[in-house]
């Protein structure tokens, strides 16, 4: 005769096998599931990955124009201030070769002006006096023309 305790001994027994068989075949049907719905799984995630990969590449590209635009501005202003900087060592240079220059001697600017308004002057002179002396010129050869005639004449009668 069997026992009320080999009795609810073989119940539970009975309930583990049927839970663990249970379990056994929910673990096949997933397997199965996953089987027929991997590819579209596999499918999504790769959707997944290629909008993200999208987004982060937009956002990388709006990183890299504002870095150029940074760049870009730091770039016109170092150019500016160079070009300042630049103004300024020319000025230097000038002013030290002038003072330079004057030490040796040498005429400035101002003098070498000076000078050549004053040759244009003296030239503006000489073409007066060289017109006024062409003019008379002219006058002395209108009068000189009969001398040179006579002797042609001499020579005609001498060729003769």
């Amino acid at each position: 005769m069997a026992t009320q305790d080999d009795d609810s001994n073989g119940k539970a027994a009975d309930r583990i096998k049927d839970s663990a068989q249970q379990i056994w075949l929910a673990g096949l049907g997933a397997f199965a599931k996953m089987q027929q719905e991997g590819s579209k799984a596999f499918e999504a995630l790769v959707r997944d990955g290629a909008g993200m990969q999208k987004k982060t590449q937009q956002a990388a590209e709006e990183t890299l124009s504002q870095a150029q635009q940074r760049m870009a501005g730091f770039a016109s202003e170092f150019g500016t201030k160079a070009a300042g900087q630049w103004g300024k060592l020319e000025n230097i240079f000038e002013e030290r070769v002038a003072r330079a220059m004057e030490k040796l001697g040498a005429p400035s600017a101002a003098d070498m002006a000076a000078l050549q308004a004053r040759v244009e002057a003296l030239e503006a002179e000489l073409k007066k006096a060289q017109q006024g002396t062409a003019a008379a010129a002219r006058k002395t050869t209108a009068r000189k023309p009969a001398a040179p005639a006579a002797k042609k004449t001499l020579r005609r009668s001498k060729a003769g």
